[in-house]
């Protein structure tokens, strides 16, 4: 198993983001508090040494990896699994006027349920299945001693990090969320079984 070191940073902050607009694979650009927030983070980033980005080939996430990529003069390698949780027609909308709609979609929510996102959408387990997925592959092909800044999306970096360190949906609730331009450290132990070792950190 390698022993490279993984950090999953989640993309600065969007217009939408600011209006609780569900994003999804809608592809927002950043704003310029995002492009900020990026700028700001990236000197951190670049302090772990990164030997490679790959991000989600959504723009706010590519823009915050450019942030790093003009650091470290390392190419963006972008793969579409590392999108934001599909949320097919609740796309533009805010969790408020989808439960206004259909108040059992907010108390399935808040009995820790995993719905899907709009009859056209994933749930969190299957978001959690791919980017889990993707995440085992950027493992695999790194070598040992390496570091791979990913660059993705909140629920995919919280949901998908803890699936990939064998964790159920459930226990992503256990996690509070990814701050915008935030970012997890998560590495194999001796025993090869891979960690969270830094969660939300931010500057």
């Amino acid at each position: 198993m390698t022993a490279a070191r993984l950090i999953i940073w989640r993309h600065g902050e969007t217009d939408w983001n600011v209006t609780g607009r569900f994003q999804g694979h809608h592809d927002i650009p950043l704003n310029a508090v995002g492009e900020q927030q990026a700028r700001t983070a990236a000197p951190f980033l670049a302090e772990w040494g990164p030997t490679s980005i790959v991000s989600s080939d959504l723009s706010r996430a590519k823009g915050t990896a450019q942030a790093l990529a003009e650091l470290t003069d390392l190419p963006i390698t972008l793969d579409e699994r590392l999108r934001e949780i599909n949320v097919g027609d609740w796309v533009g909308r805010t969790i408020q006027e989808i439960v206004d709609e259909d108040p059992e979609i907010g108390e399935r929510m808040r009995n820790g349920e995993d719905v899907r996102r709009s009859a056209t959408g994933e749930t969190g387990a299957e978001m959690g299945e791919r980017i889990a997925a993707a995440l085992g592959d950027i493992a695999e092909e790194a070598e040992d001693g390496e570091t791979v800044v990913v660059v993705t999306h909140g629920m995919a970096a919280r949901i998908g990090t803890v699936s990939f360190v064998g964790g159920s949906f459930f226990d992503t609730r256990l996690f509070g969320g990814i701050r915008n331009c935030a970012w997890i450290v998560m590495d194999p132990g001796r025993d090869g079984v891979w960690r969270i070792r830094q969660y939300n950190v931010h500057v």
